[in-house]
């Protein structure tokens, strides 16, 4: 049973993309072509603004999709987030100018200009503010001070808020690319079984980003010293060498121990170590 999968356009396409491709499903088109052709696994691709993809894959008019957070949210889209990928995580804030004061002006009727209408509404009536909202379709930092008293707008570096002479006051949410289901394809058990191989291949990839395969050998009197450093996904590998001259480990281990780590298994006798980066664990 073919699978329909929808796709974002624009900057998480490209995470999204190699993410897939590491999975071993490649995606054959230009560009411009909406409807690319998958090879590696049982699919039907379409790509779309990744502010529709909520609300269709809530629909039915896709099974499986990638989407923001924060458009989950603004959609209100009744959909299952299968992972939180963590790609292209951005913050929604509110913005006001930068020598306004944010105490005072919470005291006067503000003209908010935001794209995330519900998520602004949500966000302002919570505070019980007096407001109008504005909505904008782009470039809403340019809006204050003349057409708009403050902003609610995604940032992942805060570089075009301090370019455009703006200050972050609040943080509305945290949001990054989801991986998500239609509640219905998930009923479906050829289609549940197709999502739960996609997402175990996507696992497999994630953890194995995470990580890098050290192998190193070492003296038999050296083994139990060796294997106690290493911080293996279970437990090390270890084999003997040639002519009983010791042993070989190899273990899985965490990218971000492994500048603190290698010293010390060298401090410890290890030698020959080899770091090999790993496409997929589980």
């Amino acid at each position: 049973m073919t699978l329909k999968l929808v796709l974002p356009k624009g900057r998480i396409n490209t995470k999204v993309n190699q993410l897939l491709s590491d999975c071993g499903i490649e995606l054959i088109g230009d560009e411009r072509n909406y409807r690319p052709q998958a090879f590696g696994f049982d699919l039907e691709v379409k790509l779309l603004k990744s502010q529709n993809i909520p609300s269709l894959v809530e629909m039915g008019q896709h099974d499986i999709g990638f989407a923001g957070y924060d458009w989950i949210q603004e959609r209100r889209s009744e959909v299952v987030v299968l992972k939180d990928l963590g790609f292209n995580p951005v913050k929604i804030v509110t913005c006001i100018p930068e020598d306004w004061d944010w105490e005072e002006m919470k005291s006067r009727k503000l003209i908010v200009a935001s794209e995330y209408k519900n998520v602004a509404t949500d966000y302002l009536n919570k505070l019980g503010l007096n407001y109008q909202l504005l909505r904008s379709y782009g470039a809403t930092e340019v809006f204050p001070p003349e057409d708009a008293d403050m902003i609610i707008d995604n940032t992942s570096t805060g570089t075009t808020i301090r370019a455009n002479r703006l200050k972050i006051v609040d943080t509305v949410m945290e949001s990054s690319t989801q991986f998500i289901a239609n509640a219905k394809a998930l009923e479906d058990p050829n289609k549940r079984r197709q999502i739960d191989d996609l997402l175990t291949l996507m696992q497999a990839v994630l953890n194995g980003r995470e990580r890098v395969l050290l192998e190193m050998n070492c003296a038999t009197e050296q083994i139990n010293a060796i294997v106690d450093l290493l911080p293996a996904m279970r437990y090390p590998t270890v084999s003997p060498l040639y002519q009983d001259k010791g042993f070989a480990v190899k273990a899985a281990i965490p990218k971000k121990e492994i500048k603190n780590l290698i010293p010390k298994l060298i401090a410890a006798g290890a030698t020959d170590i080899l770091e090999t980066p790993i496409r997929k664990a589980l």
